[in-house]
């Protein structure tokens, strides 16, 4: 049954409020009695569909629209229930996060527009009830499907369940909604990655949709997981290769609605809002920032040379909106009978870019004025595209400290952990490698014309100019925002972690003097027993 998730009987207890309070700017939120925008009055009295919901992109979409589009009736969130929570509690937790504060003091009546529906991308159907399928199909006017899995290594029958056949039944959803005036399917600039241009287009994809899914159907998941690595072919991993087999179910599947994909690179951090620097995932470039600042990740296989295609969250969520609305002015006024599906590529600008030399550079700079009290030891980290040097990085300087502090550990008492962990990090630099390594043209001609069509006061309230970050700015506050949020070490300990990091320093150039001397005794004793 399709309820507010704050009907009084099933109100849970508030999170813990977050100890650390942001000092920038607070949240722009526009009030109903102000003229509204373009952009506003095509979500007035509207009601939103979000699949999702819950992941990083989901909250900083319903952040959003929440506080920029005041018109909004209602946000109906899929939701399953999950680790015995049930899909209330989910929501809730949703707001309890820390990027919520500051809307929730601007906006504090935002409760009674979230409605949760029961439902799982893993299910026939998304699992949604016939009542409230009804309900969404009288009342949705737009719908974002964001739901995917991320895991670039998720097993294939798993990530055609979530990122293809669930995409499938939104549509088919979609197709029942009485009053739909925009879908936007969020795809990812990877989908075409054999291709060295993407086009704002369609492209063949690397099996039949229909082909696809029935032989996940049909075939075991021993037999399916054998034939992954042929399935893949030019593709690097099930993710990509899923997204692409999702955009042909979108081409074939969106008849006759106002539909549109939306392909953003590699997402991260916020640029602006709700404040600079959040983030709450380790997934890609993140999960180098944290493992180099705390001293563990000392190699990356990247090339300082490509293009590093990361793009904000609050941008992605802006650019994301608009389209919504292009997409319904395209329909509205397009004279063909069956209008074609427009596809934004949201990429960093070839003329205001970074790439991954810059981003080892400015990462080992904010690293060490804004140091951790985390950190296990200083921060020794570069890019290597020699595979050579990479692999014996990663010998030296990973696995042999970790072999050495296991045996510490277990003979003082202690379990045993950074070995373990480093096969952990080492699967996602193997997973990441294949985009640091290459580079990518992306064409955003359709994103560029969206922004030219906004007005100068939609330009403004949904930024999403790539072509105006300021990326020094940007990463410092992105590297400011994981130890905020991710390491959970406030700004405060910065003087005592900065004491702390002069410790390690020394103990860092000890070491290395240390093993120096060794391998020069080592050298001449080898030469000695030769001559």
């Amino acid at each position: 049954m399709t309820v507010s998730i704050y009907d009084d009987e099933l109100l849970g207890q508030a999170g813990p409020e977050q100890q650390q309070q942001q000092q920038e700017q607070p949240t722009p939120v526009t009030k109903l009695d102000e003229k509204l925008t373009e952009i506003q009055q095509f979500y007035d009295k509207c009601s939103v569909f979000i699949t999702g919901g819950t992941g990083f992109l989901g909250k900083t979409l319903i952040y959003k629209l929440l506080t920029s589009c005041p018109g909004i009736e209602n946000i109906f969130l899929l939701v399953r229930s999950k680790r015995g929570k049930d899909i209330f509690s989910r929501v809730e937790e949703i707001f309890d996060d820390a990027m919520f504060d500051k809307m929730k003091q601007a906006c504090p009546k935002y409760d009674h527009k979230i409605r949760a529906v029961a439902g799982d991308c893993m299910q026939p159907g998304l699992g949604i009830s016939s009542s409230d399928r009804e309900v969404l199909t009288e009342n949705v006017n737009i719908v974002f499907h964001l739901a995917a899995t991320v895991r670039f290594d998720e097993k294939m029958k798993t990530a055609m369940q979530i990122n293809v056949k669930a995409c499938r039944d939104v549509l088919d959803l979609c197709h029942g909604m009485k009053h739909l005036k925009s879908v936007i399917y969020v795809s990812t600039a990877y989908t075409q990655c054999p291709q060295d241009t993407v086009d704002e287009r369609f492209y063949d994809p690397p099996i039949e949709s229909e082909k696809m899914i029935h032989l996940t159907d049909c075939v075991t998941d021993g037999m399916i997981e054998k034939i992954t690595p042929v399935l893949l072919d030019k593709w690097p991993n099930t993710y990509t290769f899923t997204k692409a087999i999702a955009e042909d179910v979108v081409r074939k599947n969106s008849r006759g609605m106002p539909v549109g994909m939306f392909r953003p690179g590699i997402v991260i951090a916020t640029y602006q809002e709700p404040v600079p620097g959040w983030i709450d995932n380790f997934y890609g470039p993140t999960g180098v920032i944290a493992g180099a600042g705390t001293g563990v990740l000392r190699t990356l296989r990247a090339d300082p040379t490509k293009v590093a295609n990361m793009v904000p969250v609050d941008l992605c969520v802006n650019g994301i909106i608009s389209s919504a609305w292009d997409i319904a002015e395209r329909f509205r006024t397009e004279i063909l009978p069956d209008p074609e599906i427009p596809i934004y590529n949201f990429c960093t600008e070839p003329n205001n870019c970074i790439t991954w030399g810059d981003f080892t550079h400015t990462t080992i700079k904010f690293g060490s004025m804004y140091p951790t009290m985390k950190a296990i030891w200083y921060l020794c980290y570069a890019s290597n595209p020699n595979i050579v040097l990479h692999y014996l990085s990663i010998i030296f300087l990973h696995y042999a400290p970790a072999v050495v502090c296991d045996i510490i550990a277990v003979l003082i008492g202690r379990k045993p952990r950074l070995l373990r962990s480093y096969k952990k990090i080492h699967r996602f630099m193997d997973v990441i490698e294949y985009f640091s390594m290459r580079e990518w043209s992306f064409k955003m001609d359709n994103m560029n014309g969206l922004w030219r069509k906004l007005s100068s006061a939609d330009q403004k309230l949904f930024f999403f100019d790539m072509r105006q970050i300021n990326w020094d700015y940007f990463l410092e506050q992105y590297f400011c925002g994981i130890r905020r949020y991710l390491l959970n070490d406030p700004m405060e300990t910065v003087p005592q972690a900065v004491i702390r990091w002069n410790r390690l320093y020394w103990v860092h150039q000890a070491t290395k003097a240390i093993v120096l001397l060794l391998l020069y005794k080592l050298f001449m004793s080898v030469w000695g027993m030769l001559s």
